[in-house]
């Protein structure tokens, strides 16, 4: 196994099967319940834990440029590593596949919903499903950020974070400003604690085959 560095558009070839990659994409897309945390933390699990496709670093300097852009970030980082798999068609593949199931479900409601005129039994499925979503979130939270915050001056970043918007409603641009200024200094006066979990030196972790 290789670990190439730079994206499969400028390499001039897939870094895995192209076919290989859209199964994946497919069984992806068929476990991303529990809304943007429980679908990165699906992706984090299948293409760098298991499949070894992309490096944990890349996934997660790859997560932080999608959270910051506008949109929803779990489908900007489908694309953007769908591209790094396999270009351009790598991209447009894992954002259709990401979307598939959910349009799926709900063209399925609202058949449901005009066949019969009545949504009880759907929003008693919903009540029912609430529980195990959260605990899929939770989960999806730990695994997330037991990856990224390797320092204790991390944590204390995403908990003054969480505690801005969540108690005091501090604009989120705000936090995002004041979160990057301190990653800034702590850069500066103390690099080690910016050493993630992650940190192994990979990029791209693909496999040529």
């Amino acid at each position: 196994m290789t670990e190439p560095a730079s994206p499969s558009t400028r390499q001039g070839q897939d870094v895995v099967p192209f076919g290989q990659a859209v199964r994946a994409w497919l069984a992806i897309s068929l476990q991303t319940f529990g809304g943007p945390a429980g679908q990165i933390a699906v992706m984090q699990r299948e293409l760098v834990e298991e499949r070894r496709w992309i490096g944990p670093q890349r996934f997660l300097h790859a997560l932080n440029y999608c959270m910051l852009l506008p949109g929803p970030e779990a489908q900007q980082l489908a694309v953007y590593i769908g591209w790094l798999l396999n270009g351009l068609r790598g991209g447009l593949a894992a954002g259709i596949l990401f979307v598939l199931p959910g349009m799926a479900a709900l063209l399925a409601l609202a058949a449901i919903y005009v066949a019969w005129g009545d949504a009880t039994a759907v929003t008693a499925i919903f009540a029912g499903l609430a529980p195990a979503v959260v605990a899929i979130v939770a989960q999806a939270v730990l695994r997330v950020g037991s990856r990224a915050l390797g320092h204790p001056a991390l944590v204390a970043v995403a908990v003054a974070a969480f505690a801005a918007l969540a108690l005091f409603g501090v604009p989120f641009p705000a936090v995002v400003a004041a979160a990057a200024g301190v990653g800034w200094l702590l850069g500066r006066l103390a690099p080690h604690t910016l050493t993630s979990k992650a940190k192994a030196g990979m990029t791209l972790a693909g496999r040529r085959r």
